[in-house]
């Protein structure tokens, strides 16, 4: 006697469900035994479906999609080029990250003892990686850049930012992801962030490949490009605290920089920055969130405090965010340390939650990392 269903409810895309199962009759075993005309069709939703045979009554559950030879065809693996490198074992699971959201004012001197004084504190707390603002050293201006500017390459004495910070790193045995400093290269001044080592050395140099040059009438307007030019690569780092990923400030709203550091096996992305009072209640929550979400990491923001009489004004709220896109911890606009705990292994956990990287369909799109392409980068 034929099966009658009398209850169904559909959860795949039409085009990918077949209840007769003639090309794949492992992934529904009871199809066989269906008559397709019973079936009511109700898309765009996952489906199970109720067969009333005799007195019993049971409820028969397909195998997930992923199981099924139709998942092949949309070649996850193809959706990342070159092919995304597994995220690494890391060498600490959980460790406390310090984001020093720090007062700056028009003095570069008082400037890098505030910080100086910041991460002592900072390290005394027990953390074990500090993030500086962006353009910490001296106020957000594009009258200040050229001025202060640092030659990194040239060594301490030619840039005390860049000095203190190394040699903080060292003594106190941390990683310092050193916010950003306007440097000074031959005729061009860069955006650039430095991350240094528990040996104190510098381990990367990113130098902010999206610069903001906003113009909102009666609002906003702030051009970085009359000062700066755009850094020419994305940065990756590996440290005492894990692989990072870096961005600064801007960067963060182009998801395709968060998404090849993703790829390229990054367990955290620290962005720092300085939304301002525009574009900060709008963006820089979302899109903290957002790459989080996105690429199911750690996201880290620090940005200066709020001065209120300054020619550009901070938005605050330095925050970290989990893999789920989760507010761990954040803060308002004060000067203030905010310590949070990262722990790596959530990291899994999420992504066995929702498995994006075995979702993807590569049939359909590819974000391509150039820079690994064109070296050959594995």
């Amino acid at each position: 006697m034929k099966a009658a269903v009398t209850a169904i409810q559909l959860h795949s895309h039409p085009s990918a469900f077949n209840f007769a199962s003639q090309k794949n009759p492992s992934c529904f075993p009871s199809a066989s035994h269906l008559d397709s005309s019973h079936f009511s069709r109700k898309f765009n939703s996952h489906f199970s479906f109720t067969l009333n045979s005799g007195k019993s009554i049971r409820t028969v559950l397909p195998p997930p999609m992923s199981m099924c030879t139709i998942t092949s065809s949309y070649k996850p693996e193809e959706a990342r080029v070159p092919p995304a490198i597994p995220i690494p074992k890391p060498p600490i699971t959980k460790f406390k990250i310090a984001l020093c959201q720090l007062l700056v004012i028009a003095d570069k001197e008082r400037n890098i003892a505030h910080a100086r004084k910041a991460i002592e504190e900072a390290a005394g707390k027990g953390a074990q990686l500090v993030l500086l603002p962006e353009i910490w050293n001296i106020p957000y201006s594009n009258d200040y850049f050229p001025v202060y500017a640092e030659d990194i390459d040239a060594g301490a004495g030619a840039s005390p930012s860049i000095a203190m910070l190394s040699e903080l790193s060292e003594r106190l045995k941390i990683t310092i992801i050193g916010g950003s400093i306007p440097e000074r290269s031959g005729d061009k001044l860069y955006n650039t962030c430095c991350v240094f080592g528990a040996d104190g050395k510098i381990k990367g140099k990113h130098r902010k490949i999206h610069l903001f040059d906003i113009d909102i009438p009666g609002r906003m307007t702030f051009k970085e490009s009359m000062t700066f030019t755009a850094g020419e690569s994305p940065t990756i780092v590996d440290t005492e605290v894990g692989r990072i990923g870096i961005g600064i400030c801007y960067d963060i709203q182009f998801q395709e920089l968060a998404a090849i550091y993703a790829a390229r096996g990054a367990h955290l992305l620290c962005y720092p920055g300085a939304f301002n009072m525009t574009t900060g209640p709008l963006h820089w929550e979302l899109s903290q969130r957002a790459r989080a979400a996105d690429c199911q990491l750690y996201v880290a923001t620090c940005s200066p405090a709020r001065v209120d009489n300054a020619s550009y004004v901070a938005w605050g709220h330095s925050t970290v965010v989990g893999p789920f896109g989760e507010v761990i911890a954040t803060t308002e606009h004060e000067e203030v340390i905010v310590i949070a705990e990262i722990d790596y292994s959530l990291i899994e956990q999420r992504r066995t939650y929702l498995p994006f990287q075995k979702q993807r369909r590569g049939d359909l799109y590819q974000l391509v990392d150039v820079q690994r392409l064109n070296t050959g980068k594995s």
